[in-house]
């Protein structure tokens, strides 16, 4: 088999007309087409069909991550417009943290006309947080690779970063809708389990999901659980140089509890990944739980995934015992909650040992995300995309969906 690092990203590309991005959701989220891929064999349906095609004891898994308002709008006196765009806290690093902070915080961002605003300077904006006018200030510290610290201060504590983000911050939508966010998006580009604040994007297979869905799935014996990863700008990032091997993926933080580490365990095969954010986290557990089943002192900062670990570290570990070991772990440790990072990039040649089945949109050519979708259902994907364009299947974030099972 070829090298994953030498793969051509040439290779997983695809004609996609404009007109073929759904540039707005349909009216009703369930109403949307639900592509069916089962060893080979290809349908569709509707997504409120969806617990028709799976089984009794199946166990669906979502990301509850939810989409902040990232994007703060500034103008200088001399008129120039600066775009800050948050990325990642740094101080407090914990999101829970940052979110509650009252006088300042310093996060990760991309700044756009950033060569209209120096370093050391600062920005400010009169901001109208439940009915109290503060003064929002900005300030541009390091430079980080393409991105910058920032700080963030302002001068009245009873205001929190998260209600700042609320008044002031616009949601950001995917830059391929090519339009401006409208009030709507804050609905609708939002899954209606989201819960944890943290995400520049949103995780899209989840928006297909209504309260009716998960009724029909319970109904059927199906249960369905939570994890957590923020999803960062760098879902975006296009693949851009001639093989992987030189395209270095965007780190994110996963979150899982240890009830829900337990539900995977005693599901086995029957797990089914909502989204590629889910199964990034799905898949990264196992590599957590190979590094802990070696090494039990690791301290929970050092619990990492990095890009290439699954195809130079020659894990052959069981997913039980690498789940087992993450469960002793948070149990030696007093932990309800495990946090890591992970980079883990999934391409042709990679070995899944979570996930059974996927649902997931249809993705942009020469994506990471489209590599993942490969490597589960290898060259089929050509004919699932095929398929889609044939039967006019709404593409990308706002698109129709698809259930993948191998």
């Amino acid at each position: 088999m070829q090298r994953p690092k030498d793969i051509s990203i040439d290779d997983f590309s695809y004609e996609l007309p404009d007109e073929r991005i759904a540039k707005f959701p349909i009216e009703k989220r369930d109403e949307s087409k639900l592509l069916l891929y089962d060893k080979g064999t290809i349908a569709h349906t509707v997504f409120k069909n969806l617990a028709q095609q799976l089984n009794e004891g199946d166990l669906l898994i979502c990301n509850n991550t939810k989409v902040i308002q990232a994007r703060l709008l500034f103008q200088k006196e001399t008129g120039a417009h600066i775009e800050v765009f948050c990325l990642e806290p740094i101080q407090p690093h914990d999101y829970v943290l940052t979110f509650q902070a009252n006088r300042e915080c310093t996060w990760k961002c991309m700044i756009g006309n950033a060569s209209k605003w120096k370093s050391n300077t600062i920005l400010e904006k009169k901001v109208m947080v439940n009915g109290k006018e503060i003064i929002f200030k900005a300030e541009r510290g390091e430079t980080v690779g393409n991105a910058y610290h920032v700080r963030f201060f302002w001068d009245d504590e009873r205001v929190n970063f998260a209600s700042i983000l609320d008044a002031f911050g616009v949601l950001p939508i995917p830059p391929y809708l090519h339009r401006e966010t409208v009030e709507r998006d804050k609905v609708t580009y939002q899954t209606v389990y989201s819960k944890i604040k943290g995400s520049v994007a949103a995780p899209t297979a989840g928006l297909h999901f209504t309260p009716e869905v998960f009724d029909s799935l319970r109904q059927k014996g199906i249960d369905c659980e939570e994890v957590t990863l923020h999803v960062g700008a760098g879902t975006f990032q296009p693949v851009k140089s001639e093989t992987i091997g030189g395209h270095e993926m965007h780190g994110e933080w996963i979150s899982v509890r240890a009830s829900v580490i337990k539900k995977i365990r005693e599901a086995g095969c029957k797990v089914v990944a909502v989204g590629t954010t889910s199964v990034r986290t799905l898949e990264s557990l196992y590599y957590i739980g190979c590094q802990l089943a070696e090494n039990m002192q690791l301290s929970e900062s050092e619990l990492t995934v990095t890009q290439w670990m699954p195809y130079e570290k020659g894990y052959t570990q069981s997913s039980e015992v690498a789940l087992d070991a993450i469960l002793q772990y948070m149990e030696k440790n007093h932990l309800e909650t495990i946090t890591a990072n992970t980079q883990i990039i999934i391409v042709p040649g990679y070995q899944f040992h979570l996930v059974k089945a996927i649902i997931t949109n249809f993705h942009q050519p020469k994506s990471t995300l489209l590599l993942l979708i490969s490597a589960f259902v290898g060259d089929d994907w050509k004919r699932i995309y095929e398929y889609a364009m044939n039967n006019d299947f709404r593409f990308l974030s706002y698109g129709d969906s698809s259930l993948l099972k191998k």
